[in-house]
């Protein structure tokens, strides 16, 4: 895996809603601090930008797949 870095832009999975009306999303997410973790895997600070504005989540687990409310690297296109 790479390394993580304040500054990188990754994935982050949106949660969507309970009842579907919005689905779970890919949202581009910025590292802005790198936590401990007792499972060996960072857990990170991200600012999340969404279509109509931006929120800061702390401590967001890794994911290797996209999973609701955890990051990932981007894919290679």
């Amino acid at each position: 895996m790479q390394a993580p870095s304040v500054g990188r832009i990754v994935h982050y999975q949106s949660h969507g809603t309970p009842g579907g009306e919005y689905p779970s999303k890919a949202r581009a997410a910025i590292i802005t601090e790198i936590g401990e973790s007792f499972d060996g895997t960072p857990r990170i600070s991200l600012c999340v930008l969404n279509p109509v504005g931006m929120f800061f989540d702390q401590y967001v687990p890794y994911s290797e797949e996209p999973k609701p409310g955890h990051w990932s690297w981007p894919p290679r296109v």
